[in-house]
């Protein structure tokens, strides 16, 4: 190796601080930076980009299962209001009677992994945070039955791809609870979005607690994540597609499976991780190790 010299013949010190500046820092030292860096890219993502969130209830079987947890695109519909057919996370008005929340934990450990949880958004939702599917945006005319079926601008709906365990149809409507699967039109007002969930038996929904305004919508569902066997897309149904657009609402974008804001920002954190270990030197040195969930 060629050192370069001073003109007495002895080392620059100043380079010799350069080659120690350069050499790879150690693990002990490196591990807490990429945990320092992870959890911050993931606070960062988790308020502006996406969440996860846990599915407490069945109301939306078998779509969503007890225990599942989705991501939620939380730009998208700072771009756009959401459309027919789309799952969406929201946070219910005043007349939304309250979920179940489990209990909040007394221990010191249990808060702190609380908090945590919420900072990252892998805790349980709140007891106003609540899941279901668009059927109605503003302007459209909403009502049951035809046949049995929803009818969205005159158009009854063929849900037999995600309904599950639908109400009976021979019970009278009731303004204060959800089990009959009748229930008059309603036009659905300006800046809100009728929602309903797939388990129709068992969903308390916009049929009895009233339309959601679209600034409570916290975002798009578009993923199952967990568990790991149940990894799968919430794409829009086919029943949507050809619904005509309400009297008193301008047309909207066509209902797609694939939300290309999702796809980019899943796209954001694995680059920034990839950018720090090839800056750490593991990535070139072929030491690259695995994050487990």
């Amino acid at each position: 190796m060629v050192q370069m010299l001073d003109e007495d013949g002895t080392v620059d010190p100043w380079r010799r601080r350069a080659r120690r500046a350069r050499r790879q820092m150690p693990l002990w030292q490196e591990l807490p930076l990429l945990l320092v860096v992870a959890f911050c890219l993931a606070v960062l993502i988790r308020t502006f980009l996406l969440q996860a969130f846990f599915i407490p209830s069945g109301s939306m079987e078998n779509t969503l299962l007890i225990g599942d947890r989705v991501l939620v695109n939380k730009v998208v519909y700072d771009v756009r209001d959401p459309v027919r057919g789309e799952v969406v996370v929201f946070r219910g008005t005043d007349r939304w009677v309250a979920q179940e929340a489990p209990a909040p934990p007394t221990n010191l450990a249990g808060k702190v992994g609380r908090t945590l949880g919420d900072l990252v958004g892998i805790s349980r939702p709140g007891e106003k945070d609540f899941i279901k599917r668009v059927i109605g945006v503003p302007g459209d005319r909403v009502w049951c039955c035809d046949n049995g079926r929803v009818v969205v601008n005159g158009v009854p709906l063929d849900e037999r791809g995600y309904v599950s365990e639908d109400s009976p149809v021979e019970l009278p409507p009731n303004p204060k609870e959800c089990r009959s699967r009748q229930f008059t039109e309603i036009v659905v007002p300006p800046g809100q979005i009728f929602v309903m969930g797939d388990h129709r038996l068992v969903s308390q929904d916009a049929r009895c607690q009233g339309p959601v305004p679209i600034d409570n919508v916290v975002g798009r569902a578009f993923m199952i994540v967990w568990p790991s066997q149940r990894w799968t897309t919430l794409p829009v149904p086919e029943t949507f597609a050809d619904l005509p657009q309400p009297n008193a609402a301008p047309a909207r974008p066509a209902p797609v499976d694939a939300d290309p804001v999702g796809g980019v920002v899943l796209i954001l954190p694995v680059a920034a991780a990839l950018s720090v270990l090839a800056r750490s030197g593991r990535l070139r040195h072929g030491r690259g190790r695995r994050l487990h969930p």
